[in-house]
């Protein structure tokens, strides 16, 4: 055969590297005084960045779950078939206490460090992250009753994966799920139509159709139904404790455009067996907990996303010639490369503060609990909604090598939409934040004076502060503007963290384009005068 070319000037695979090797995530176990921590990080990291991991995520993404209503003989019996990968990384996501052990741990840094770890992980494969989140999520949910949360939360919190189909009594792990959405009503789950009906023996009787349940084959479901007193939170075992299949048929699995290695579904429950969780009528309320967690599992997925894609670019660009020199050192990429960084340094900075901020606010913090209230809604409808733009930007630095599916970053692109979707799309989230002031109005007096904790850093930041400042004297149109001034709160949020506690070089470059106005409509238009080298130069993974 004869040979018609050589290969060069190809970029090697970003694989076998620490992915937890990323300055903002160092900085942030060192702020929070959680050094300690390093090490399992480091673990973690080294783990996620193995091309062994990546190419179970490849595997994962590929190999579709498969839904099977019924056995050969005719029998339903409504199981989930996962390819093996998908049960290798959530062995591993559990083993590493990424699920609800950090509900099981004294360490006052416990989900400072799963928010850190869920970061770093989360690039291997987006699908199983969900049930990962929602087992998370869960527990303070179940707390609302003291003998359910007995009863499930040494399992949710446990490091052993267990996929088996049984009763949740008989196995060492249990998974969790949410079972919310119906077609008529998306968000608003006041327009609820399942019904739940109390039976002698205390437990209830659902029956209706859900739209959207993410990991169906999970242990326990929480769920929402209209009793007569209004909208109720229920958990149902997937496996009654008699070892019976519950009532609850899957229907079909969605066909979506990422997070493929999740069996997202539609389910009926047919008089499905479920234990009240909290008071009648106050489901939503008693939910709200769990949503608020996965909501955080957003942020922290979305800012993972875009240090993920700007890596990649960085790397190929380290990698890439064009036009007699590196396209890292070409002045248009450089630019290019900064603002990525710079956006993907703020997103993680503020993603990671939360984490440390629910530490504090499950210490009885009354200031950290109004704080994470404000600053977990603004934070999720903001950086949830920059990944998409993020992601399509990082792709096209690997030009239509990046196009390529073997590259991952048309993954990373489909994965992007999703977070701002999940759990509240944007206007439920910027409504959220105005829902929050409203009620409570000292979460908005926290937050400002978490800004003014950095007044007289940077110019910048005191102008853009003030004028966020005036933006609440016009009440009746707030809701009108409700996009514009939650995304100012987020970008006066993440300005203030990163002039008190980020790279000065990052720093400057944020303030002078994000807060100062000084920038375009597109990742690349960084002003002149600033220095690009450090901002680049920590988006780059250290290989080898």
């Amino acid at each position: 055969m004869t040979t018609t070319h050589e290969v060069t000037n190809q970029v090697p695979p970003l694989v076998d590297y620490d992915a937890s090797d990323y300055a903002p995530y160092a900085e942030a176990l060192t702020r929070a005084g959680a050094t300690d921590a390093h090490d399992r990080i480091h673990r973690i990291g080294v783990e996620a960045g193995s091309a062994e991991v990546q190419h179970l995520g490849d595997l994962a993404e590929r190999n579709k779950p498969i839904l099977h209503t019924h056995d050969r003989y005719g029998n339903r019996i409504d199981q989930v078939e996962y390819d093996p990968s998908y049960h290798e990384l959530m062995r591993r996501a559990v083993g590493f206490g990424l699920h609800g052990a950090p509900w099981a741990s004294d360490d006052p840094h416990a989900h400072l460090e799963r928010a850190l770890g869920m970061s770093i992980w989360m690039q291997t494969d987006a699908g199983h992250g969900c049930p990962i989140s929602m087992t998370y999520a869960a527990v303070p949910a179940l707390r609302v009753d003291p003998a359910l949360a007995a009863q499930y939360e040494p399992g949710l919190s446990n490091r052993a994966y267990d996929p088996s189909f049984a009763a949740p009594a008989g196995k060492a792990g249990l998974i969790a799920g949410m079972s919310m959405t119906e077609k008529q009503g998306g968000s608003d789950v006041r327009a609820n139509t399942t019904r739940a009906v109390e039976q002698p023996d205390g437990t209830y009787r659902l029956t209706g159709h859900k739209w959207f349940t993410s990991a169906p084959m999970s242990d326990i479901l929480l769920t929402l139904a209209q009793t007569d007193a209004g909208v109720t939170c229920f958990v149902l075992p997937r496996v009654l404790p008699d070892g019976t299949p519950n009532a609850i048929a899957l229907q079909r699995l969605k066909d979506k455009l990422g997070n493929r290695s999740n069996a997202s579904s539609e389910i009926e429950y047919d008089g499905a067996v479920g234990w009240r969780l909290g008071d009648e009528g106050r489901g939503v309320r008693t939910i709200i907990e769990m949503v608020n967690m996965t909501r955080l599992d957003c942020t922290i997925g979305s800012a993972s996303s875009m240090r993920v894609g700007v890596q990649q670019a960085a790397h190929h660009a380290v990698h890439r010639s064009a036009f007699g020199k590196a396209i890292v050192d070409q002045p248009l990429m450089r630019n290019v490369l900064a603002d990525l960084a710079v956006e993907a340094e703020a997103s993680s900075t503020v993603a990671l503060w939360l984490g440390d901020l629910t530490d504090q606010a499950l210490a009885g913090d009354e200031r950290a609990i109004a704080l994470r209230r404000i600053g977990l809604a603004v934070s999720k409808y903001y950086v949830c909604k920059r990944a998409p733009m993020h992601a399509a930007e990082a792709l096209e630095c690997l030009g239509g090598n990046g196009y390529i599916e073997d590259s991952r970053m048309p993954r990373l692109f489909r994965e992007s939409p999703l977070m701002s979707i999940w759990e509240g799309s944007g206007n439920v989230a910027a409504l959220d934040t105005l829902r929050a002031v409203g009620r409570q109005p000292e979460t908005l007096t926290a937050l400002f004076d978490e800004l003014d904790a950095a007044s007289g850093s940077d110019v910048r930041l005191d102008a853009f502060v003030s004028e966020l400042k005036a933006d609440f004297a016009d009440l009746e149109t707030l809701e009108h503007r409700a996009r514009r001034v939650v995304g100012d709160l987020a970008l006066a949020l993440q300005g203030s963290l990163l002039v008190r506690f980020g790279h000065p070089a990052v720093a400057d470059a944020f303030a002078a384009t994000r807060l100062d106005r000084d920038w375009g409509t597109v990742f690349g238009t960084l002003p002149t005068g600033l220095d690009l080298a450090p901002i680049i130069e920590r988006a780059t993974p250290k290989v080898g």
